[in-house]
């Protein structure tokens, strides 16, 4: 009975067609012909745990204004990243709404990011071209104030201005782009007369014109203040705006090149290649980059076969090598007149010149090397030496006091000891030559030997013997000269400045003589009489013992002012 009564009902639930009924075949889900049993009736539970149908699509206008709603509270909120996602979205779906790229850009400025929101309002404006918005256009002069392009800003604010005249945000921007152009004039007009003061103060009045934004300082304003410095010479303040520009734009093939020269500049050239290198990875046509890149080999390479062409004794060789290393590096007014790299070449050109005995040249070059790096405590010591040679006492232990003061900042302990010794030996030379010269006297350098004593003795006893027809008195210095030079111990006391009067048999009343009584120069007038073999052929009977003793070697051997680096 309950199979026939079956067999009614799905009888009853066939369309005329032969179809079953879509919502029988919902409900049921089996279709005609299914000899599988209806399901149960679920319960309330077993009903909410079947999926939802799903819901149809949205439409993208709507999702992108919703969008754009919560970017709106977002930004309210001051989570400007998050805005910026949301628009994103939004942007994504209508490319074409304004609105929401001035939005994004707004929350652009609020973090500060003005390259980006300065692309928004561009494109911004012009989808709006037909219909110029007062506020879009407002808000791009804004980004163009903050990214330092003052001549762009003040034509889209006058733009703004023509749409209306009054507005009151548009006439206070415009007075501080005039500000701001007036500043930018000055700079230039500063940097073409080569007014590099000038030129920062104005630099710094242009940074102050746009501090009011909240914005960063310009990347080509951060090169500027770091070329400025670079003229002025002011290494350490190149340094420090270099290294700020590039933690701020770390992959700046510009500022990475800028920071390689600064570098070189400053005497640093293994990391000024690597900036170089750096630059050239990113932007490997880089024309600056790759023109220091190949100057900075040079420099190294020729610093380094000058030093060792000194240290094995070419000193010529050496010169040459320097030479063509500061030809390299030359003195444009740009970079500092060359820099530290160049003081230093100077320097090491000057103290080779000194071993030379070239003491005029190297005077110029170690007062060059002074000018750009007035601190150097190694200049200052070869002019020192230098002045000792020159005779230029006060001027040698004014530079010695100067070296050991910057060597005490800069040098090590070995450094202003040694220093502290010669400055000794120049403030005896300074006590020296307020009273007798025996070197010159004699025509002999400082730092003359045993045998440069000896052969100059027998010259200028000839020369002013009284009996030669030459001066007594002079002759009488002569023998006062060598008496002190050719004795090690007399001759060390002298060189320390210590007073000769008085000393080795000074009571005799020959106290000027350095020692030498009446019988003794008696004896040596009669060599000169031919009483002892003639002319000089007894000359060593008289002081034999002694010249032989300096030929053996035990009087030493001054050396007075310069020695090697």
């Amino acid at each position: 009975m309950a199979k026939k009564n079956k067999s009614k009902k799905k009888q009853a639930d066939m369309l005329p067609n032969g179809a079953v009924d879509p919502q029988v075949q919902e409900a049921t889900g089996s279709g005609a012909g299914s000899s599988s049993p209806p399901p149960a009736t679920p319960s309330p539970a077993e009903g909410n745990s079947k999926s939802p149908s799903p819901a149809p699509e949205e439409d993208p206008a709507v999702r992108a204004e919703k969008l754009k709603e919560q970017g709106n509270v977002y930004f309210k909120a001051g989570r400007y990243g998050e805005a910026v996602d949301l628009y994103t979205q939004a942007i994504a779906l209508r490319s074409n709404e304004p609105a929401y790229l001035t939005n994004r850009a707004a929350s652009y400025m609020a973090l500060k990011r003005f390259r980006p929101a300065l692309e928004d309002c561009q494109l911004a404006a012009s989808l709006q071209s037909d219909a110029p918005s007062a506020k879009t256009l407002l808000r791009l002069g804004r980004c163009q104030l903050a990214l330092g392009t003052s001549a762009a800003a003040l034509s889209t604010i006058r733009a703004v201005l023509s749409l209306e005249p009054r507005n009151t945000a548009a006439i206070q921007l415009r007075d501080k782009v005039q500000l701001l152009e007036g500043h930018v004039r000055n700079l230039d007009a500063a940097r073409k007369r080569r007014d590099w003061a000038m030129a920062r103060l104005a630099l710094d009045k242009c940074t102050q014109s746009i501090e009011g934004e909240g914005t960063e300082v310009p990347t080509e304003w951060r090169m500027w203040r770091i070329e400025l410095e670079l003229c002025r010479g002011n290494w350490d303040a190149a340094n420090i705006a270099a290294n700020d520009a590039l933690r701020l734009n770390s992959n700046s093939p510009d500022i990475l090149a800028i920071r390689g020269l600064v570098l070189f500049l400053s005497g640093k050239l293994p990391q000024a290649l690597q900036h170089v290198a750096s630059a050239l990875r990113l932007d490997p046509g880089h024309e600056n980059a790759r023109k220091l890149r190949t100057r900075v080999k040079d420099v190294e390479r020729l610093k380094e076969e000058g030093n060792v062409s000194f240290k094995t004794g070419k000193l010529n060789d050496a010169i040459e090598k320097y030479t063509e290393a500061l030809e390299r590096i030359g003195t444009a007014e740009e970079e500092g007149g060359g820099g530290q790299i160049r003081a230093t070449l100077l320097s090491n050109r000057a103290t080779t010149l000194l071993k030379l005995n070239k003491h005029d040249e190297a005077l110029v070059d170690t007062d060059a090397s002074l000018a750009i790096a007035p601190t150097s405590f190694k200049a200052l010591r070869t002019r020192a030496r230098i002045n000792i040679h020159l005779e230029k006492y006060d001027a040698a232990i004014a530079d010695f006091n100067e070296a050991i003061q910057q060597a005490g900042l800069e040098g090590s302990d070995a450094d202003v000891r040694a220093l502290k010794a010669e400055l000794k030996k120049a403030e005896a030379a300074l006590k020296r030559s307020k009273t007798k010269d025996y070197y010159k006297i004699l025509g002999v350098p400082r730092d003359c030997n045993e045998a440069d004593i000896k052969k100059a003795y027998r010259r200028e006893s000839l020369k002013h013997h009284p009996d030669k027809g030459g001066d007594e008195e002079k002759f009488k210095l002569v023998v006062e000269a060598n008496a002190v030079l050719s004795d090690p111990q007399r001759r060390e006391r002298y060189d320390m400045g210590e007073d000769e009067d008085g000393m080795n048999g000074a009571s005799s009343g020959m106290g000027g003589m350095g020692g030498m009584s009446q019988a003794d120069l008696a004896s040596l007038f009669a060599q000169f009489h031919g009483g002892s073999g003639g002319g000089f052929g007894g000359f060593g009977g008289g002081f034999g013992g002694q010249s032989q003793e300096l030929e053996n070697g035990k009087g030493g051997m001054y050396m007075g002012g310069a020695r090697g680096e």
